[in-house]
């Protein structure tokens, strides 16, 4: 026991989410799509038998837990390291204390990086060889898309693990735990906090259980005991405390205003799908909801019939997510005319979904057409074939009659440009090349 810390001051300092942070795979919250019973991440981790992988999902949603659990389920030596402190020298000297252990204990090094997507191709290619030679189990960490964000070659090297965010389910219960504990939680103040207060940081926390975490101990903390010593914790203390009102409908009528939001679009009816996304946004409704929908609707609704659609409504999330409210309301409401006013056209989802079909149905025994193939290692007669591909900017117009589909699809028609907006242009290209069917 430290001397100075008798009273367990330094454990009370941290903050809730810290306090609370699961120690094994039992208590773990959330991604059961990786962690459940019999799952591979799951096995790996019981036999001590986890390869590199990467970690990667939004904030809260458990990385940096589960690698801790790693550390101490494992009979490894675990380093953690954060990749924007930590530099070329750091790694080596990491890779060098697990050469080590390894040569003179016979034991792996875990080396856990958080924020992985923040290395350069520097310093990823220090750690690469150690990872190759297994050295080290490398597990990163990331909230960005490893496969653009990261080296190629860490990536192809490691397990990609996806995090999920929390259902509001998941939140709620990890809430309630806490008032309760009384040695890592809040257990201590007496806390009663309103269902409805409860339910309010749940879903407000966008499935970030640190969020969450850090909203309760706030509401709980900065509320003042009554009388009889408990601390009351109200809807609007929750309200306060996560800095977002509770929504001014009842579950039901926000699927049903969402519901009539998306038909306003597909309708056409800019007034009401403007009424219907301020109505749920000034009710509580976090804008970038409506932004996600709209971006897909674009997609959806409007499609090949004004392709700037789809570029219109990222640019306003993009916006939107950049700048916050009230001011990214001015480009998403722009955004929600537009796709009103664009030409509808639904053709896009009727190609995909037979394309989906097919892919998933149809036995391919043949696979691509020999003189598509890719040559680059291929045999003389791969090479041979290659030939026959008739290259399209030989030909006038940056075009040629060709078979692409494999031959039991040959005659495959999945899209078809409808008569509205830029599809016309579409249908004239392809009467031009005599594609039309």
């Amino acid at each position: 026991m430290d001397l100075f810390d008798l009273n367990g001051n330094e454990n009370n300092a941290k903050p809730l989410a810290e306090r609370m942070r699961a120690n094994n795979l039992n208590d773990f919250i959330g991604q059961k799509h990786i962690v459940s019973e019999g799952s591979l991440l799951r096995r790996a981790i019981s036999l001590d038998r986890l390869g590199s992988c990467i970690f990667w999902g939004p904030p809260g949603t458990g990385k940096t837990t589960l690698a801790n659990i790693i550390a101490q389920t494992t009979h490894g030596d675990f380093i953690k390291l954060n990749a924007v402190q930590a530099g070329v020298a750091d790694v080596k000297k990491a890779v060098e204390t697990a050469r080590e252990s390894l040569k003179m204990y016979g034991k792996r090094t875990y080396l856990m990086l958080d924020e992985c997507h923040r290395f350069n191709k520097t310093q990823s290619d220090s750690l690469l060889p150690a990872i190759e030679q297994g050295t080290i189990i490398f597990i990163g960490s990331t909230t960005e898309n490893p496969y653009a964000s990261m080296t190629p070659a860490i990536v192809s090297r490691c397990r990609v693990f996806e995090f999920k965010n929390l259902t509001t389910e998941e939140i709620r219960g990890a809430l309630e735990r806490a008032l309760k504990d009384k040695r890592k939680g809040l257990g201590e103040y007496n806390a009663q906090v309103e269902a409805a207060a409860l339910d309010h940081i749940a879903r407000l926390s966008g499935g970030d259980l640190r969020t969450a975490y850090n909203a309760l101990e706030l509401a709980v903390l900065t509320t003042p005991p009554t009388a009889d010593g408990a601390v009351k914790v109200t809807l609007s203390d929750a309200e306060q405390s996560i800095q977002r009102k509770a929504l001014s409908y009842n579950e039901d009528a926000y699927y049903d205003y969402l519901s009539a939001f998306c038909k306003s679009l597909r309708g056409s009816d800019a007034n009401a799908a403007l009424y219907y996304a301020m109505r749920l946004i000034e009710g509580g409704c976090d804008p970038m909801i409506i932004a996600r929908r709209l971006v897909i609707h674009s997609s959806e609704d409007v499609g090949m019939s004004d392709p700037n659609a789809l570029v219109v409504a990222s640019s306003a999330m993009y916006v939107l997510e950049k700048t916050g409210y009230p001011e990214g309301l001015i480009p998403l409401s722009n955004a929600i005319i537009y796709v009103c006013e664009a030409p509808k056209s639904n053709t896009v989802v009727l190609a995909m979904n037979a394309a989906r079909r097919d892919a998933s149905e149809v036995r391919d025994d043949e696979g691509v057409p020999p003189y598509l193939r890719d040559n680059t290692f291929g045999d003389k007669e791969t090479k041979a074939h290659s030939a026959d591909y008739k290259y399209p900017h030989d030909y006038s117009g940056g075009w040629v009659n060709q078979q692409y589909l494999p031959d039991k699809l040959k005659d495959r028609i999945y899209y078809t440009p409808s008569d509205y907006g830029y599809e016309r242009v579409v249908k004239e290209n392809r009467k031009n090349k005599g594609k039309l069917k």
